[in-house]
């Protein structure tokens, strides 16, 4: 059976092409709010980025065929040291929209998937209470349904058609689709793979979703499609697709990552193809990678001023070493501002020498400009 599949290059929240109640299924993974390793400084602030959802998530709710589901492979993002919860803010919009939630899946990460986390490490640094933050090796597949499905439906379909959507019941079992967590291991290949600076889903999980909750011949959306994972996935399990992604700077991504004028995997005849410029379409990537460029060389000049004004405050560590055999130890001891200030206080109280509250007075300096250099580079 051949397939059509339109990628159209705009904005999402304008899916004028798309006629009302025609979409089966959607999958897709919105932009990680201004994470470093997807699209870093793409939003002012995290309602501007909440102001998206909420206005592609109503021209998703018209697009939407009666009763079908629409899933998001998303997570809570933690940026510059603040944590946004974006499952649930997530969640809260496509309810107040209309939709109804059905379920979470959880998606386990195996360990070549995870992202080497600055905090993660801090516990080995300083093995004190209130230094904890975990490593995430999780993302969550949020799924919800536009009203409810109409079973008769399914009396409708083609035998053939029926039968070719089946489930397969042993994989389904072997590999625990059945489970609210996902342990899925065959994910994308780290060495010479097309989406090099893409946060890029494993294709399983739409191909799970996909066969899950669409019949052989019915339509896939991805409104953010990134690399093209979705419409790839679709087009080898015989669906229709419709793709939106905003920068152009994907296309040959995309193209390649489908197949482009070459025959499915199931299917014998070509399939169509139609690829859509917009006037709203934008070539993100090489814009914010500059920007991200510039503020680091910004940042990078502050840290250099920071670092020279405080040389003569005997700053330099390996200098105060020479002079003190137990400032290592201290520095060990005494591994925040505030516990530096702590021990000042009591220092202080009992008249303890001059040299020692010196000696601490030097370390409070000491960590104050480290955070400050801290600030300046995030």
């Amino acid at each position: 059976m051949s397939t059509w599949h339109k990628i159209i290059f705009g904005d999402c929240r304008d899916m004028h092409e798309i006629p009302d109640n025609s979409i089966h299924l959607m999958v897709t993974s919105p932009p990680y709010y201004n994470a470093p390793f997807d699209y870093p400084d793409l939003f002012k602030n995290y309602e501007e980025f909440l102001e998206l959802i909420r206005a592609f998530a109503k021209e998703l709710y018209r697009v939407m065929a009666p009763g079908r589901i629409a899933a998001f492979v998303t997570d809570d993002m933690l940026v510059k040291g603040e944590k946004y919860p974006v499952v649930s803010d997530i969640t809260k919009i496509m309810i107040e929209t209309g939709f109804r939630y059905r379920d979470k899946i959880v998606w386990e990460k195996p360990e070549g998937y995870i992202r080497i986390s600055r905090r993660s490490g801090v516990v080995l640094q300083h093995p004190y209470p209130m230094y904890f933050y975990p490593d995430n090796i999780q993302e969550s597949i949020v799924i919800f349904q536009k009203g409810k499905f109409d079973y008769n439906y399914i009396k409708t379909i083609d035998p053939k058609i029926l039968e070719a959507s089946k489930i397969d019941l042993k994989k389904y079992s072997s590999e625990k689709w059945y489970l609210t967590i996902w342990r899925i291991t065959n994910v994308l290949p780290l060495e010479n793979r097309l989406e090099k600076g893409i946060a890029a889903f494993p294709e399983e999980i739409p191909r799970r979703l996909i066969k899950l909750f669409t019949f052989v011949g019915e339509t896939v959306l991805d409104p953010f499609l990134g690399s093209g994972t979705v419409t790839k996935v679709a087009r080898e399990l015989g669906r229709n697709s419709v793709g939106y992604e905003i920068d152009l700077e994907l296309k040959d991504v995309i193209l390649r990552k489908i197949s482009y004028n070459q025959t499915t995997l199931t299917g014998g005849s070509m399939d169509k193809i139609e690829i859509i410029e917009r006037s709203d379409a934008r070539r993100l990537r090489t814009f914010l990678q500059e920007k991200v460029k510039n503020q680091r060389s910004v940042a990078k000049k502050k840290t250099l001023k920071i670092v020279s004004a405080t040389t003569s405050f005997v700053y330099n560590s390996a200098e105060i070493s020479k002079k003190n055999s137990g400032w290592e130890k201290l520095k060990r001891a005494l591994p925040t501002v505030e516990a530096v200030e702590e021990r000042l206080k009591h220092a202080r109280e009992k008249n303890l020498s001059l040299s020692y509250i010196q000696t601490l007075e030097r370390l409070k300096a000491h960590l104050e400009r480290k955070q400050e250099i801290t600030s300046a580079t995030e």
